[in-house]
């Protein structure tokens, strides 16, 4: 990977073993008996496939794209803080249920964010906020995922939805909302209605999934995203505006003036909600898998 950004070089989504799979059995005998009590578990069980975790929806659905289109665009990537010893156990699951994933690094206790750089990674999935944190410091695409309660959507069709500030758009106007209140935030986004925002750490992620839909025909494209966000007019008018600038498409967009989000993101059936607000994803877990958007200070 060169770390160009070429139309045609593939969508890269690093995952971490416990987003992708079930591991809390492991993990509790981790907690409660140490490592080498963790290693003989897995080792006893490595032929015993693991259960789906909260990202194994998302990752078959993005496989998916692959077959769809006769030829690789997308590559998942996972990134294990097991051994290659322990993380077995995890690629003999992965054949089982069938996922193309060939590529991984097993860090030995180590944080494994080090490598999605090296790997030309867009999007990061873990469970662990730490793990996301250092991820967003490199500058790469990243959330926590919520343990959901949600069944997941049925549909062949993958749905994402994002919150624009801080999330697709920098933070640069949520600043002024907090520091100087809902009627400042207006007054700066109706005069900067002509200026595009500044990307946030999912403009890229959006970009690649806009490459991708492009390579389909409208009409039976199998990626449809959505903007869900806070804002309500007249600060709708700069994130049209900045969509146009950036050559990027979203196909649904939700104004919503601040009401709460969650039954509009299971009308729109969302497999993942990427939010910066710890409550937004809170309440949405229950309907969506949330991806929780950590905003890193000033």
């Amino acid at each position: 990977m060169t770390g160009l950004k070429l139309d045609d070089r593939m969508l890269t989504v690093a995952i971490s073993s416990r987003a992708l799979f079930d591991l809390e059995d492991s993990n509790r005998v981790w907690l409660e008996e140490g490592l080498e009590a963790y290693r003989k578990y897995q080792i006893a069980h490595e032929d015993e496939p693991l259960e789906p975790g909260e990202a194994y929806p998302f990752v078959k659905k993005l496989l998916n794209i692959n077959d769809l289109l006769g030829k690789s665009r997308v590559e998942v990537i996972l990134l294990s803080r097991n051994s290659a010893d322990t993380g077995l156990r995890v690629f003999n699951s992965i054949q089982a249920h069938g996922l193309n994933i060939t590529r991984a690094a097993f860090c030995g206790g180590e944080r494994p964010y080090r490598y999605i750089q090296a790997f030309g990674c867009d999007l990061f999935l873990s469970t662990d906020g730490d793990d996301v944190v250092h991820a967003l410091d490199h500058q790469v695409a990243a959330a926590t995922l919520l343990a959901s309660r949600s069944p997941g959507n049925p549909s062949s069709e993958l749905r994402i939805a994002f919150d624009g500030d801080s999330v697709l758009f920098s933070d640069e106007a949520d600043q002024v909302f907090r520091r100087e209140g809902l009627d400042a935030f207006a007054a700066m986004e109706r005069e900067a209605a002509d200026r595009p925002l500044a990307g946030g750490p999912f403009k890229s992620f959006l970009a690649g999934l806009h490459r991708l839909q492009r390579e389909f025909d409208e009409r039976a494209c199998p990626i449809r995203t959505a903007l869900v966000t806070a804002r309500a007019a007249p600060a709708h008018e700069r994130v049209i505006r900045t969509l146009r600038a950036w050559d990027v498409r979203l196909d649904e967009c939700l104004f919503l003036g601040g009401a709460d989000k969650t039954q509009f993101l299971r009308a729109f059936g969302a497999d993942v909600f990427f939010d910066d607000q710890p409550q937004n994803c809170e309440r949405a877990v229950g309907h969506v898998a949330s991806g929780h958007v950590p905003q890193r200070p000033r």
